[in-house]
């Protein structure tokens, strides 16, 4: 007896998702908790195992089909497994294919054989018609070129070659040129053809994950004040670190000492300076955290995802890039979960690795804060009355002014710019 593959429970709040991609075609073998088909979230996409082994049966949903909790996407027979499918093999080598006596008797003597099954065979000749248009008229290999460049007709050329076949010279006189002339005369412009209807414009459903990131940007833009305020930091110490200690670390914590970590530390130590900047705004309430779950902002394969540090200042340097590399694994193969995006009290996002050099990044609600970082690059700058070049990033902090004046903006970037520039200081807290 067949076994249902429904929609499984996929979280709170949510009831209903999109079929994204089936893993197996109906008669196709699976195994039991085997990833069976895709189903895309407006937050997370999540595999549904296959409940039993055997085969697929059936397909009820088809891609792209929007369903809810507990809807059948299809059927298992268990136990039962795919049909092998008869291989495509050539003709057995015992049963040697012959051409027919007659046309074997009719090879002129001194025609180039080959050996088959240890028998010499005739050379096959492709036949001479195979140049012709169709028509019945025989055509050179240039004069067909000549026809085909200039639109001709070749069933109103007469040819002069053997058999009434159409040289090249038939061709150019049908012009009215020579060869000479031919090669001289400048190319004729062609336009290309227009493309057909249905290669202009493509028209494709929204992921559920794509509406809400849009949902989520719109309402942020038309319920907020956003303003950003800039600033640029000096990234020669942090480079420096990382370049000393880059080796010791990777060996300490099995992941590489990236600059994330050190923005996550500025922030949080400005935030804690700046404790609006960690708040939310409910109604006429103000609500101050007193805790510090960083998002850090990372494309995943279907888009834009937030996914959260918690808990970051709790965390040692060597603890925040463990995690961050593991949500952005995750991010990759679609495998957050609701846990992993939940809540949230500020957040960072890099457009440098894009090679973004500025940006003004847009916030992520209830959020009233998001730090933007910029690609690194080698510029001009005076220090200690000398023009020296140094490694410059661009930084952003898009703020909602309802609660957050411009000067706690600009002090709070401020704040995380002597934090990256002067490094140790965030790593003794002091």
């Amino acid at each position: 007896m067949a076994v249902d593959l429904t929609v499984p429970q996929l979280g709170e709040s949510i009831s209903e998702a999109v079929v994204g991609k089936w893993h197996k075609k109906v008669g196709e073998s699976v195994t039991a908790d085997e990833p069976l088909v895709a189903l895309e979230t407006d937050k997370v996409t999540v595999d549904v195992p296959a409940p039993a082994g055997g085969a697929l049966a059936q397909i009820t949903r088809k891609e792209g089909d929007r369903v809810k909790v507990g809807e059948v996407l299809g059927s298992i027979s268990p136990g039962e497994s795919v049909p092998a499918r008869a291989p495509i093999t050539a003709a057995p080598e015992s049963v040697p294919a012959r051409a027919p006596t007659a046309a074997r008797e009719s090879v002129p003597a001194g025609t180039p054989t080959a050996a088959r099954d240890g028998q010499p065979q005739p050379v096959q000749r492709s036949p001479e018609r195979s140049a012709g248009d169709g028509r019945g008229a025989l055509l050179t290999p240039v004069a067909r070129r000549v026809a085909e460049d200039n639109s001709l007709d070749p069933s109103q050329i007469r040819g002069s070659g053997s058999g009434g076949r159409i040289v090249k010279d038939d061709v150019l006189q049908l012009l009215g040129g020579t060869a000479e002339t031919l090669r001289k005369a400048p190319a004729k412009p062609t336009s290309p053809a227009p493309r057909p209807d249905g290669q202009r414009e493509e028209r494709v459903r929204m992921t559920p994950l794509r509406r809400r990131v849009a949902e989520r940007l719109l309402q942020a833009q038309s319920t907020a004040a956003i303003l950003t305020t800039f600033n640029e930091i000096d990234m020669s110490r942090v480079m420096a670190l990382r370049k000393t200690y880059q080796e010791k670390f990777l060996e300490k914590h099995g992941v590489k000492l990236g600059l994330m970590s050190f923005f996550v530390r500025a922030s949080v130590d400005a935030l804690k300076a700046f404790p609006q900047v960690n708040a939310e705004i409910d109604g006429e309430e103000v609500i101050f955290k007193h805790y510090y779950d960083i998002g850090v902002a990372v494309s995943g394969s279907r888009g834009l995802v937030v996914p959260v540090v918690r808990d970051a200042d709790r965390l040692s340097m060597g603890e925040i890039e463990r995690q961050i590399a593991e949500l952005a694994t995750k991010a990759r193969n679609d495998k957050l979960t609701l846990d992993d995006l939940k809540g949230g009290t500020f957040t960072i996002t890099n457009g440098g690795i894009f090679g973004s050099m500025l940006s003004t990044p847009i916030l992520n609600p209830p959020q009233i804060g998001i730090l933007g970082m910029h690609n690194i690059v080698d510029r001009p700058v005076v220090r200690g009355g000398e023009v020296v070049i140094r490694p410059i990033m661009y930084v952003a902090l898009s703020y909602d002014h309802r609660l957050i004046d411009g000067r706690e903006a600009v002090q709070f970037l401020v704040r995380v710019k002597e934090g990256i520039e002067d490094p140790e200081r965030l790593l003794l807290e002091v």
